[in-house]
């Protein structure tokens, strides 16, 4: 089996690790060539991973043709804010019948598409081909083997299942799931709730506040997940609680880091070039608010979360109004 990953950061290179250990052969897609000849000459990622050592059926390119040419898996870890722009672009060389494997976390802007819609729009596909990953998935943990679970969720039973073979190592263990909607729903409001984590953190809140945080976004996450039609028993998975809780409470958290900055007081712009990295959620509540909005959904960490991240307000503020809420039953 051969396996395109277009996209060679921590999760990507992590994730084409994974691939290549079960016994894949792996063309990483990088775009910037000292990345790729680094993995080429000296099997490490220097930017994303440098202390992690890939195996030699990794290969890296710049080119996406020569990466996607012959791949019985197209494996999609570009940020979600770029995968219709970027899969518009490679969709005429993805193989008539190759799995596209979405590894990207979030909700689109404009559209509210979920990541599937937008591959199955963007790359012209039906459904059936499409598996999502989803779970906690940090991935310098995976990529230094410490064990660690994992869902595939398509609506291929056979699809899922040769990715789930094709994704099994000693250090990582999938399962799959038919709950497309419910896996990706919990992979991107898990980022929101993560930098309202990470706000928390920064305030010094206790184990209260931040259990709360997590219990609370987690119930949020299952109305809008219900109401759009995914299985509630997914959120008490590994695609939901599981990928929750490893996000808001590690220090590799993207999101989480980003959140701290953001309850030290600083402003968006500012952290985003302390951290030097994507913060998925910054971009996802706002398109996660219209979704809820449009659905008629209560989801007032997302909200407050959105109100710091792009109106400016004071997190002191925004734990104050989720204070002052009505009262009701849980």
């Amino acid at each position: 089996m051969k396996a395109a990953v277009l996209g060679a950061g921590s999760w990507g290179t992590a994730y084409a690790k994974v691939l290549a250990d079960a016994g894949t052969s792996v063309t990483l897609w990088a775009r910037r060539e000292s990345i790729a000849a680094s993995i080429r000459d000296y099997r490490t990622n220097p930017t994303y991973l440098p202390s992690i050592r890939l195996p030699e059926r990794v290969t890296a390119t710049t080119d996406p043709e020569e990466a996607i040419r012959g791949a019985d898996l197209v494996v999609l870890a570009v940020p979600s804010q770029t995968l219709r722009a970027n899969l518009t672009e490679w969709r005429k060389w993805i193989p008539s019948d190759a799995t596209l494997v979405s590894l990207a976390k979030g909700i689109e802007l404009g559209t509210t598409k979920r990541m599937s819609e937008v591959i199955v729009e963007a790359a012209g596909v039906s459904l059936d081909r499409v598996v999502v990953v989803s779970g906690p998935n940090l991935a310098l943990e995976i990529a230094a083997e410490q064990p660690a679970a994992t869902v595939v969720a398509g609506t291929d039973r056979q699809r899922t299942t040769a990715l789930q073979r094709a994704s099994a190592t000693h250090y990582f263990r999938p399962y799959t799931n038919d709950d497309v909607i419910g896996c990706e729903l919990g992979g991107a409001v898990k980022n929101v709730i993560a930098l309202a984590y990470g706000i928390a953190t920064a305030m010094r809140l206790g184990a209260n506040s931040r259990a709360t945080l997590i219990t609370r976004g987690l119930a949020e996450t299952t109305r809008l997940g219900v109401r759009l039609g995914a299985d509630p028993r997914t959120f008490a998975g590994l695609a939901g609680l599981g990928d929750l809780v490893a996000t808001c409470n590690s220090p590799l958290s993207r999101n989480r880091t980003f959140g701290e900055y953001l309850g030290q007081g600083l402003t968006v712009a500012q952290a985003e070039r302390a951290t030097r990295q994507t913060a998925e959620g910054v971009k996802s509540c706002l398109s996660i608010r219209d979704l809820a909005w449009a659905h008629g959904v209560e989801m007032p960490i997302t909200e407050q979360v959105e109100r710091i991240c792009h109106a400016g307000v004071d997190p002191r503020a925004a734990v104050a109004a989720l204070m002052s809420r009505s009262i009701k039953p849980e």
